[in-house]
């Protein structure tokens, strides 16, 4: 150590003593060096260990540990000579893709750190959150993409997709591996397999390959409660297994609820294997300290997609680029060694720039409602028949019975404090008057909050011998959604104010009253039709109301990306899954074996999973590749062949329809079939997102480097021109010239057309007008932006490469036209 390097130090730790310590917290350090993955030699007695961009680390390599232990060992001598055993706590070192490691000290000792020579950054932790709120049939999966693999016995076969979630539940038919043909080792996955602290089990089964949990970050500050979020990965909160049956559960598993089979559930890839990184917790989410060491562990063991349902509680307080923290930083290192990254695009939505995804080696997925709708109706006494939501059985033998409401039905007056309306408590009715007709209860805050459930009245009402229930909402706050929830009895949401209205009035009008308002008989009557069967709509997909929006920012005050995100639409709404029997996540689905749950959460394994099938097709393609044929091929078309539409609020804060734009969607809705043969592909590597970073306006190039490890060298230009499968331009001042290259993935010389077409106030031109490219040989074009007119607004496009041999590539272009 250099003796200027030693006396810093020296005179920083007699400051460190002198300082009051305040609460200690998580921190997240990034240090001078470089990480595994990008250390190209220069250290003695230490060879390189760096990648090429899209390849995997060799864990196995000597080169790889001894360099390892050496970043581990730099780490806790810097800790060491700062500040007294016992006055810290490390709890990871990052040595595989960022140079660094998550402490728990006070913050004074934070501030030290951040002053020592060779620390680059010192971050306080932040949290996360999961992002939730018949897919496979819908998306032509086991026509269309299957057989090409080998049918869904062989779809996704020997692929590892790692999920960074709230664990699994091993025992899941999901997940089993009797019935099927046995897993094979494999070689390329290193992972371990935790054992059940209870039953000494491994969590591990072949199909399920790899099972560990990280919880340091949560433990460190005070979150973690190993009762109810298990120090194992088994899952308590029940959103883990949903998404990881989603993108590789069994195929074919009867999703059986209240005596009735919804269908047969399968994930996209049914043959790929499971590998569990548990960091998200049933009560608090988690903490991106954890989150991170998950990832850096997931992309040592090998795995090849991971899958993220997570996102930001909120921007990191310290970081003002959306793209470079440690998460991000992490993630692009991910992508480095070849690992194909699907993140959940934010659940902010219909409002714009409220993504929690934002950087362009990440596959950012927009939530769509697909073809399947469920619908029940109630019919009164008097013809009435009202619209709502049930998914239950109908009424007996289409009769019609008694309509009594919980408040009428109180034992006694004192129990209204406990809000009896609700019926959440059976202890509070009469059962008496309940037996055998139909109990009509009141929708409250409760439910907005999760205190109170649906599940739970239809549990009331069968306890008490009602023959069915109804939910009335007489007032609904902005963004409230109602979801239909399986249920064993006869029951319905009537959702709409003016139906619960219309319903309330004719219960008034047929229950007559005494002096005191005490009910002198009970003569209104109804029947519950059938909710379980679905209706298949043509007008399918639509951007969900929830659904995060564009545009992308490029920092935390909200200036615009010259990126397009979210990149991609997949089915989000109303998914079928797995869920743990200890699961506490969606209080409908306490205690079942299968949820039907919304969010993007939902949507971002479907694009994992078929990132799976893409790569077991084309397993030499880089992460840039798979995203690239998912976007080129994804349509703008519902299933009736008119524009997608997107749920948007209207002025008085109802639900609408609008025609969609690619800052709802992306590049379209996923087309699994075309996206195994896109024709051409957009690559990019390591080096272009270095170049992305560098000419982004307002970027620090000390910051690039201080989690990038590289300082800023390029010819780009500017950032609309990384070679992504889609075209920016978030301030467009007279004209600007954007190139792209493609690469012939086809394996046959094919001959593109190009056009291009934009909104009136800018005028689009691509060059050339077609190219002839061989197999495996790329060619450039441009594309000409010129504003004609400012709007204020964006204009929106798209440029088309028809081939010759049937191939359609096509990508979105964006421009904001100024007039300086």
């Amino acid at each position: 150590m250099r003796l200027v390097e030693f006396w810093c130090i020296f005179i920083i730790i007699i400051l460190a003593n002198i300082l009051e310590p305040g609460k200690a917290e998580v921190y997240i350090v990034t240090v001078e060096g470089e990480p595994i993955i990008s250390y190209t030699g220069g250290i003695d007695g230490f060879e390189a260990t760096a990648v090429e961009s899209d390849e995997k680390i060799d864990t196995t390599s000597e080169l790889v540990t001894s360099y390892a232990r050496h970043l581990e060992k730099r780490h806790d001598m810097l800790l060491e000579m700062l500040f007294d055993a016992g006055t810290y706590t490390k709890l990871y070192s990052y040595r595989h893709l960022i140079n660094g490691f998550a402490v728990h000290l006070s913050p004074e000792q934070a501030e030290t750190l951040r002053h020592a020579p060779g620390v680059k950054s010192v971050v306080r932790d932040w949290k996360v959150k999961r992002l939730t709120t018949h897919t496979p049939q819908f998306l032509g999966l086991p026509t269309g993409v299957w057989p090409t693999g080998g049918g869904y016995d062989r779809a996704g076969e020997n692929i590892v997709i790692g999920f960074v979630d709230s664990g699994i539940y091993p025992h899941h038919p999901s997940f089993v591996t009797y019935n099927t043909e046995p897993y094979g080792p494999l070689p390329t996955y290193r992972g371990k397999c935790e054992v059940d602290p209870e039953t000494k089990r491994s969590f591990c089964n072949g199909k399920i390959i790899g099972a560990q949990h990280f919880a340091q970050a949560a433990i460190a500050a005070g979150a973690f409660n190993p009762i109810v979020d298990f120090a194992s990965p088994l899952d308590g909160d029940g959103h883990g297994s949903h998404t990881a049956s989603i993108a590789a559960g069994r195929n074919g598993i009867p999703v059986r609820m209240h005596g009735h089979e919804f269908g047969k559930a399968s994930g996209m890839a049914p043959r790929a294997r499971i590998a569990v990184y548990k960091a998200l917790y049933r009560l608090f989410g988690g903490f991106i300290a954890d989150v991170v060491a998950a990832i850096d562990q997931a992309v040592h063991d090998g795995v090849d997609i991971l899958s993220l349902s997570v996102g930001p509680n909120s921007p990191p307080a310290t970081t003002k680029t959306t793209y470079l923290n440690p998460f991000d930083a992490t993630l692009l290192g991910a992508v480095k060694a070849g690992v194909f990254v699907a993140q959940a695009a934010g659940n902010g939505g219909p409002f714009p720039k409220t993504l929690v995804s934002y950087s362009p080696w990440i596959a950012s997925v927009a939530a769509a409602i697909d073809d399947r709708r469920y619908k029940n109706h109630l019919t009164l006494g008097d013809g009435k028949i009202l619209a709502g939501i049930g998914l239950s059985p109908s009424t007996h033998f289409n009769q019609s019975y008694t309509l009594v409401a919980a408040n009428d039905v109180v034992l006694d007056s004192s129990v209204m404090k406990y809000n009896p309306t609700d019926c959440q408590r059976p202890e509070l009715l009469n059962k008496n008057l309940i037996k055998g007709n139909i109990l009509l209860c009141g929708y409250s805050f409760n439910f907005v909050v999760g205190s109170a459930s649906i599940k739970k009245v239809s549990e009331t009402a069968k306890s008490l011998g009602a023959a069915g229930f109804v939910l009335c909402v007489e007032t609904v706050s902005p963004g409230a959604k109602f979801d239909p929830v399986p249920v064993g009895i006869p029951g319905i949401v009537i959702a709409d104010v003016s139906k619960s209205k219309e319903l309330i009035d004719y219960y008034k009008i047929s229950t007559p009253r005494d002096w005191t308002g005490r009910v002198k008989s009970f003569k209104g009557t109804g029947k519950i039709g059938d909710g379980l069967m679905p209706i298949l709509h043509k007008s399918a997909p639509q951007v969900a109301l929830f659904s995060a929006r564009g545009p992308n920012i490029k920092d935390f005050n909200f200036q615009e990306a010259d990126l397009l995100k979210p990149d991609i639409l997949a089915p989000g709404s109303l998914i079928w899954g797995a869920w743990s029997l200890n699961g506490t996540d969606e209080p409908n689905y306490i205690g079942e074996g299968f949820a039907m749950i919304s969010g993007t959460s939902m949507a971002a394994p479907h694009i994992a999973g078929i990132a799976a099938l893409i790569k077991q097709k084309h397993p030499h393609w880089s992460p840039a590749a798979i995203k690239s044929a998912l976007m080129t091929t994804s349509t703008t078309l519902d299933r009736a062949g008119n524009p997608i539409l997107a749920q948007q609020y209207s002025e008085t804060q109802a639900m609408k329809l609008v025609k969609a734009t690619p800052f709802d969607y992306g590049s379209g809705h996923v087309n699994p079939r075309d996206a195994l043969d896109p024709g051409l592909i957009f690559d990019a590597g390591y080096n272009d997102y270095l170049g992305f970073l560098c000419t982004t306006p307002g970027i620090d190039i000390h910051e690039i480097k201080n989690y990038t490890n590289t300082p800023c060298n390029n010819t780009m230009g500017n950032p609309a021109n990384l070679n992504s499968p889609s075209v920016t331009v978030s301030h467009l001042v007279r004209t600007r010239v954007v190139t792209r290259t493609v690469t012939n993935v086809a394996g046959e010389e094919e001959t593109y057309v190009n056009t291009a077409r934009m909104d009136p106030a800018v005028a689009i031109e691509v060059n050339p007008p077609a190219m002839t490219i061989r197999p495996g040989a790329s060619r450039k074009f441009t594309v000409t932006l010129t504003v004609r007119s400012v709007t204020g607004t964006y204009s929106f496009g798209e440029v088309l490469m028809k081939g010759s041999r049937g191939h359609k590539v096509r990508i979105p272009v964006l421009a904001n036209g100024y007039s300086r």
